[in-house]
């Protein structure tokens, strides 16, 4: 393959990527999600108990 062709993906080893931002982005998205669904809870049990 000529130069030109050659993309970086070419270059690539498998099991070498630095995963460390995609841990990091995955763990602020599950405290997130959790978040999102203890409000979302809380604001059902507010409702059952004052008959909203």
């Amino acid at each position: 393959m000529s130069e030109q062709g050659k993309t970086k993906m070419d270059d690539h080893v498998v099991g070498t990527m630095d995963t460390s931002e995609h841990e990091k982005t995955f763990e602020g998205f599950v405290k997130i999600s959790a978040r999102a669904v203890a409000i979302f809870l809380a604001i059902l049990v507010f409702l059952a108990i004052f008959n909203a």
